[in-house]
């Protein structure tokens, strides 16, 4: 079998590294140049394609259509998609012979779309997991292939599940390979009604809000934590960047529960939200450090 990779990110290295393992032939990858502005914490793709002498190019999403001749050329069984960060032109798509196959970060149909790992632990979710599916022009909404779920422990962070999805994409694809490479793609509907779809997320979103409960501050915080740019907030004319918070307690009897916002107390940071519940701030940082 061969296969065209559109890959980047952890899971892209990981799940081309399978594929190598289980004899696919891979053609081409396709990845992407690393944005100096981005902190770059993740694994490289390119520097796999070079180890294994894999030729790959980095072209920019306007460049994606003038793949199509090579693409034919080479007549790719599969072309996978592994955190590729472009939309992939339902013409590209078409350039596979047997299916385009692309692995999300969720447990599909909840979470379509960017960021699934963050959202999911924003809202307070207590697994997730990653889905292999067939690609169709709209995002995240073909047939589901196989699925691999993991647990979202309560104070865990983005970076920590991530690394848990990770696992769980090397293991949906190990466990649909066996029939890939027989030419034949499971299938069970992606039933988009019963899901969710969300978008990029931005710096700014990470704004905390002390009107929201003690739990979903808790939750934000752990959504964006470093590598990420991370929860803040203002205190005393300065904007705060807050990276791990608890709120297991105990916590000291003079706070004052009806303030809402940052309270120092014994030596200790609090936040008191809307719900008149204390979260503790466990570590903090001034912004411009």
């Amino acid at each position: 079998m061969h296969a065209v990779v559109f890959a980047y990110h952890d899971v892209g290295v990981h799940c081309l590294k399978t594929l190598l393992e289980a004899g696919i032939e891979v053609d081409l990858v396709v990845t992407h140049e690393d944005d100096p502005k981005e902190n770059v914490w993740f694994g490289s793709v390119a520097k796999l394609c070079q180890e294994k002498n894999i030729p790959y190019i980095t072209p920019s999403v306007s460049a994606l259509f003038t793949l199509i001749p090579k693409l034919q050329q080479i007549a790719p069984d599969y072309l996978f998609s592994f955190y590729y960060r472009h939309m992939i032109p339902a013409e590209v798509l078409a350039c596979a012979k047997i299916a385009a196959l692309n692995m999300h970060g969720s447990l599909l149909p909840k979470y379509r779309g960017r960021a699934p790992v963050n959202w999911a632990i924003l809202h307070g979710e207590i697994e997730t997991g990653a889905t292999l599916h067939v690609m169709e022009a709209k995002p995240d909404a073909g047939d589901i292939v196989e699925q691999s779920t993991v647990e979202i422990g309560p104070d865990e962070t983005a970076t920590d599940v991530f690394a848990k999805v990770s696992k769980a994409a090397v293991d949906a694809l190990t466990k649909a390979l066996p029939e890939l490479v027989l030419g034949r793609v499971p299938r069970k509907p992606n039933e988009l009604g019963k899901g969710s779809y969300f978008g990029g997320r931005k710096p700014e979103d990470g704004r905390i809000v002390w009107n929201q409960t003690a739990l979903e501050v808790h939750n934000l915080v752990r959504a964006v934590a470093p590598p990420y740019p991370g929860a803040f907030t203002e205190h005393q004319g300065r904007r705060m960047i807050v990276t791990r918070t608890s709120l297991k307690g105990p916590f000291p009897a003079n706070l004052n529960l009806e303030a809402s916002g940052v309270q120092l107390v014994d030596n200790r940071v609090f936040g008191i939200c809307g719900d008149h519940q204390a979260i503790e701030i466990l570590d903090w940082f001034p912004a411009n450090d």
